[in-house]
C-alpha cells in the first residue's frame, strides 16, 4: 500500500499526479489507463482544494492511498472539506451546444468519473471518501 498526504493547496497537484502515475506503474496499468486514472484523480483533488477547502475558507489535507491486488488498483481519496459526492454531479445539460455557448463548470467531474472502472463515495464521520478502482487489465 502506498500513501500520500498533501496540504489542500493547488501546489499539491504535482505530487498528487506523480503519486497516481507511480501507483499505476506499480499496478502494471498501460499508458492509456494510467492517463485516465491520473486525470480523474487530479480533477477530483483540484475540485476538493478549490471548492471544498478554499471557497469554504477551510484548510486541511487531502490523503491518498493506493492498493493493488490481483485484479485491481484502488485509489482512495479522503479529506475533511465540505461534504461533496462527485457521483451526484449531473452531466451538463448543454452538451449538445457548441463549446462557446456552454455554461462553465460541471464537465470535468462528469468526464473524470467516466474514466475509471468503478467509483464509490461515502461520508465517514467528518471525512469525504472517494474510492476509484481501475481493473489491472484495463486498456
Amino acid at each position: 500500500m502506498q500513501t500520500l498526504s498533501v496540504p489542500a493547496v493547488l501546489e499539491s497537484i504535482a505530487p498528487v499526479s506523480a503519486f497516481t502515475t507511480e501507483a499505476a506503474a506499480a499496478a502494471g496499468l498501460d499508458s492509456r489507463a494510467t492517463y485516465r486514472l491520473r486525470l480523474t484523480v487530479v480533477e477530483l483533488v483540484t475540485n476538493t482544494i478549490v471548492h471544498g477547502y478554499q471557497e469554504a475558507n477551510l484548510s486541511g489535507t487531502v490523503d491518498l492511498r493506493a492498493e493493488v491486488d490481483d485484479r485491481t488498483l484502488t485509489v482512495t481519496l479522503e479529506d475533511t472539506a465540505i461534504p461533496y459526492d462527485p457521483s451526484k454531479t449531473p452531466p451538463p445539460s448543454d452538451l449538445h451546444l457548441p463549446l462557446e455557448e456552454r455554461e462553465l463548470g460541471g464537465l470535468g467531474v462528469y468526464l473524470a468519473l467516466q474514466d475509471v472502472d468503478s467509483f464509490r463515495y461515502e461520508r465517514v464521520g467528518d471525512r469525504n471518501r472517494s474510492v476509484l478502482v481501475m481493473n489491472r487489465t484495463a486498456s
